[in-house]
């Protein structure tokens, strides 16, 4: 019986040691997909801030107002956000991360008591 007990706790501890592997290697992939939706929360709130900005402005007769042209301004919108948020924007997506991480890291910590 001593025997099956000292087995089973070396298979305890391999299999944890085999979890923390897995959960290190996640983490990278992990991180890397949270960095990018941080990134994209942040240019989708770009977006809704410049077109909310755009309607504040009045509209002018020189260019006409044809819903072409909406169109194509909402397109630049989006993609001049997109390429701002990729260059570091106004800083959201790092506060969004950070928050995100820290929040995971408590939730985590609480799990394993």
């Amino acid at each position: 019986m001593n025997q099956f007990n000292s087995g089973q706790g070396q298979a305890d501890g391999d299999f944890a040691v085999q979890l923390k592997a897995a959960a290190a290697a996640g983490d990278d992939q992990d991180t890397a997909k949270l960095k990018a939706v941080c990134r994209d929360m942040e240019a989708v709130f770009l977006n809704l801030l410049l077109s909310k900005m755009r309607d504040t402005v009045p509209k002018s007769g020189l260019t006409g107002n044809s819903s072409g042209e909406a169109i194509m301004q909402s397109m630049l919108d989006s993609e001049t956000t997109k390429n701002m948020s990729q260059a570091g924007g106004m800083g959201l997506a790092d506060m969004l991360y950070r928050q995100l991480t820290a929040a995971s890291g408590a939730q985590n910590k609480s799990q394993a008591r």
